[in-house]
């Protein structure tokens, strides 16, 4: 039985998508900040870990740094909801750098299904209710 994992490519497919989003993430406003720009190396890393063991491959992840626990693990930082969208949005953006037929449509459906659950479970913090608000 083949896995996600193995239907999208394998670790070529996980690497470019990673690697795109952090081309992106090293020059945002919002997101830039809170990576270390000398460890940008080490958090593809382990953003390609985590995935790929989520859709079924190595389990590099948790053998280099235990369970997940994405919430404990992202609480240091500040997650409100331009956060979200923006981390969604640059993800979306290298979801879209894969061709169609390494990653059909139905599978990156299911992976974007994911990124949405995971980007909005990590809000941890209110939005400003002065942002994005119509004045009356």
């Amino acid at each position: 039985m083949t896995t996600f994992y193995e239907a999208v490519g394998g670790e070529e497919t996980f690497r470019h998508i990673v690697h795109e989003f952090y081309q992106q993430v090293r020059h945002d406003d919002i997101l830039g900040p809170m990576y270390p720009q000398d460890d940008l190396a080490g958090a593809e890393d382990r953003l390609r870990w985590f995935l790929a063991q989520y859709w079924g491959g190595p389990e590099e992840f948790n053998l280099r740094r235990g369970h997940p626990r994405l919430r404990m693990r992202h609480h240091q930082f500040t997650i409100d909801e331009a956060a979200r969208d923006r981390w969604l949005e640059l993800m979306g953006n290298a979801i879209n750098t894969v061709d169609r037929e390494t990653l059909p449509d139905e599978h990156r459906a299911a992976m974007w299904d994911h990124m949405e659950r995971v980007a909005h479970m990590l809000v941890n913090a209110p939005t400003d209710p002065g942002k994005g608000l119509p004045q009356a």
